[in-house]
């Protein structure tokens, strides 16, 4: 028997690999396919099943293409909406055999209607495992208002009522001894106060989960899984509606996105489209030259969750700056939330720009240590753009807060005519912040490299009272 967890760290989203004597199933895969296709290869093993816990909004499943490939049948928990593939609609407690094991499952509706866990069964048929999709994770639950958005008369208490039930009705039941393996961990936005850790046994999720305390009442329930909430990003929706109707298959997007640019081609694009240029360099990279109008948001980070944060629309077309040889990364890791239309890509990456003699422009980036010496000549103002709960924490007093995740909506709270010194944790998200609204016509804005850590380990800034640690995603 082997059990693997496929854990992608930038999406916080934990894919399964289930094999038996010779038989394969995969929960959860990513846009990405081959890999599974690979490892079931490697051990002479046939994919029979594809298990989705629930129709994803964080990210773009694999399983169409999954499917189409392997010729596995793609499993969804009992529901009624139809999908735009070839689906098994699971009755609720029918099993599945992989080799000599079982796969049994289980409808939970609650963080959608049509969620599901997986009760791995052994050769003996004795529970060992728990694949608990968005239901259950480790410290904490699935948010219960992500189905209504596409759903209209679903409201964010009714699905908690459902997901109260499935906790107390089909989970809390089982043996304490059983692994409980989770779709998401820490950084994903489908929970919001998850643990680091990626598994645990189900025993001590019941005496350290919130959402799991015996004496709790629906209506407690309710209240505490719904207490700060707040708004998912704009394609969580367009996801689950990839999910759901089918999407272009990734090599085409991969073929697409990948075709190489010339300077001459690519700005010609950039002037015929409304194309969004997309520079995933590093922020220091970026700060000392770019081209006018592009956006930076860095591959190394939490780059296609940003993407699909900032970039409201997934139809959107793009155009990417990349480091030479990371171009299909970077397409591949926009297909895995939906945006399948990169026009392609510069070749040679900016220094072909730059050597062309194109026009140029850049954002001044300063220490803390260069800030501080202009602290004693003018009065300056900061600008956080942290989340709301991390500012809340500690900040700079003074600083005024205007969290990046919500800059689309809040871009006006910053005035064009002052000069802002703009920070966040460590530098990541202050240039995201930074590009955005110069390539909306803001010049006064400086980025501040280290951030947060950097202004607090210098003792030159007052510093807000610590109230409560933050997880930040």
């Amino acid at each position: 028997m082997t059990i693997e967890q496929i854990y992608t760290g930038c999406l916080a989203e934990a894919a399964y690999y289930i094999e038996s004597n010779g038989e394969a199933a995969i929960i959860d895969p990513l846009r990405e396919v081959q890999p599974y296709i690979d490892r079931a290869k490697k051990n002479n093993a046939k994919i029979k099943y594809i298990f989705e816990t629930h129709f994803h909004a964080d990210f773009v499943s694999g399983h169409i293409d999954l499917a189409a490939k392997t010729g596995a049948t793609i499993v969804y928990g009992p529901t009624t909406m139809e999908t735009g593939f070839e689906a098994l609609i699971a009755k609720d407690n029918q099993e599945f055999k992989i080799g000599d094991l079982t796969l049994r499952l289980i409808h939970t509706p609650g963080h959608t209607m049509e969620s599901s866990c997986l009760l791995l069964l052994d050769e003996k048929g004795k529970a060992t495992s728990l694949f608990t999709g968005d239901t259950l994770f480790i410290g904490d639950v699935g948010r219960p208002d992500l189905a209504q958005k596409v759903i209209a008369d679903l409201t964010q208490e009714k699905l908690a009522g459902h997901l109260y039930d499935s906790l107390r009705n089909k989970i809390m039941p089982l043996d304490d001894n059983i692994i409980v393996y989770p779709a998401h961990g820490a950084g994903s936005a489908c929970g919001k106060n998850m643990s680091s850790e990626t598994t645990d046994t189900l025993g001590n999720q019941k005496a350290t989960n919130y959402a799991l305390r015996p004496d709790m009442t629906k209506e407690e329930f309710i209240d505490e899984v719904l207490t700060g909430l707040t708004p998912p990003p704009s394609y969580f929706p367009q996801n689950v509606l990839m999910n759901i109707q089918g999407y272009e298959a990734i090599d085409k997007v991969i073929k697409k996105g990948t075709k190489a640019l010339n300077s001459k081609t690519f700005e010609s694009i950039a002037n015929e489209t409304n194309a969004v240029i997309l520079d995933t360099r590093k922020a220091s990279d970026f700060a000392n030259g770019f081209i006018p109008n592009s956006i930076n948001i860095g591959i190394d980070g939490s780059f296609a969750s940003w993407v699909g944060t900032l970039v409201s629309d997934i139809k959107q077309e793009l155009l990417i700056i990349a480091d030479p040889g990371r171009e299909e990364e970077v397409i591949t890791r926009l297909a895995r939330v939906g945006f399948d239309n990169a026009l392609g890509h510069l070749e040679g990456g900016f220094k072909t720009w730059k050597a062309a003699g194109k026009d140029i422009d850049y954002i001044e980036s300063i220490s803390v240590d260069q800030l501080i010496k202009k602290m004693e000549s003018a009065k300056i103002n900061i600008l956080d753009v942290r989340k709301e709960s991390e500012f809340k924490s500690e900040h700079v007093v003074g600083a005024k807060n205007v969290p990046l995740d919500y800059i689309n909506q809040n871009m006006s709270e910053v005035d064009k005519d002052k000069t802002w010194y703009v920070h966040c944790r460590s530098g990541y998200r202050s240039m995201v912040f930074a590009s955005i609204l110069k390539a909306r016509g803001y010049n006064n804005l400086i980025d501040v490299k280290g951030g947060f850590v950097d202004l607090k380990e210098s003792n030159a800034f007052e510093i807000s009272d610590y109230i409560c640690p933050t997880t930040m995603l």
